[in-house]
């Protein structure tokens, strides 16, 4: 045999070129591509954190004195360099048909301008400066653009464009970095098998009125797992201490996260001021670790950096023990279930 190019000596040479193109291809992959979807679609792999209009609120510790606008490009890249899974983000249209970041209706709060969203044509909103810093509002293109790669991104659709946003998304080569969701009631079928989910993540939201009982809403999300593409998580919105019980075994069987909201906004005061982000401020254990305690795998919040800290503290970054079946305190879920708005 030809030893130069069959024997023995061949093979600890081909396998070194191997390893070596390997790791190269590894190099080569952008940051997290695998890794973002992987944890999200393994409720085992961590508890997930997402920002809610990004890493706005002032961060002392990891080197943010100052709070960020909301929405803003600013606040999604403080969201990268502290690590967060995900950053939920509000889609608006204007005048003219573009689809830009804007949780109101109108821009009056967050920016130096006045008016709808709706009324303006895309000049104008970019002509706007956002409050407490020196950008204009983004597109959902240049946001994705600036998140592809690095960060998830998951869309608060404020009108019926879903479609137009999923091309948005393919356009700009991030549907591996965006995550989709609708609501689901009972007896739908699975949402994520329409056609325009069809290369992005998607999750199905449920409430208390997705069905007629509480006890029913677990088949809610068993059909929604159905389909002949996995969802990534289930988000849960206001739901009672049953309801969130039947949704979370449902969600265990299906191998689907729990998404939980622990904002604290004035209209669930009487909520979150049980085990939100503001008792979550105080004692962590009572509020984000309680509800991890019940079954939640993801968590949204106004306070990512306080959360990523407490989930290192404790160690619930690389895995975590889902709950099931357990029965859930009503303080626990009244608390935790705030729909955000």
């Amino acid at each position: 045999m030809n030893r130069a190019y069959g024997g023995a000596e061949t093979f600890p040479i081909m396998r070194l070129l191997t390893t070596t193109l390997a790791l190269l291809l590894v190099a080569a992959t952008p940051a997290g591509a695998a890794t973002f979807r992987e944890r999200l679609y393994n409720p085992a792999a961590g508890v997930m954190v997402v920002a809610h209009r990004g890493c706005h609120a002032a961060a002392p510790e990891q080197g943010f004195a100052s709070p960020a606008p909301e929405n803003s490009l600013e606040a999604l890249q403080r969201c990268i360099d502290l690590g967060v899974d995900m950053v939920e983000t509000d889609v608006r249209r204007t005048k003219d048909g573009a689809l830009v970041i804007m949780h109101d209706p109108s821009v009056d709060r967050t920016t130096d301008g006045d008016g709808p969203v709706s009324k303006l044509t895309l000049a104008q909103f970019q002509a706007l400066r956002l409050k407490g810093g020196n950008e204009a509002p983004p597109t959902l293109e240049a946001f994705l653009r600036a998140a592809r790669g690095r960060v998830m991104v998951t869309l608060h659709l404020k009108g019926p464009f879903a479609a137009q946003a999923a091309e948005v998304a393919r356009d700009a080569d991030a549907s591996e970095w965006v995550l989709f969701k609708a609501r689901a009631k009972e007896g739908m079928s699975p949402i994520v098998d329409k056609p325009l989910y069809r290369d992005v993540a998607f999750m199905p939201m449920v409430g208390e009125r997705a069905a007629r009982h509480s006890r029913q809403l677990g088949d809610v999300i068993t059909r929604q797992a159905s389909g002949t593409r996995p969802i990534a998580a289930v988000e849960t919105r206001g739901l009672r201490p049953k309801g969130f019980a039947s949704v979370r075994d449902a969600a265990g069987a299906a191998r689907v996260r729990v998404w939980i909201n622990t904002l604290g906004m004035s209209s669930w005061k009487s909520f979150v001021g049980l085990a939100g982000d503001r008792r979550a401020l105080r004692d962590p254990d009572a509020s984000w670790g309680r509800l991890i305690d019940q079954g939640a795998s993801i968590i949204q919040t106004d306070h990512p950096a306080r959360l990523l800290a407490y989930l290192k503290s404790r160690s619930l970054r690389d895995g975590v023990t889902i709950a099931s079946v357990d029965a859930v305190s009503s303080s626990t879920t009244h608390a935790a279930l705030a729909a955000p708005r």
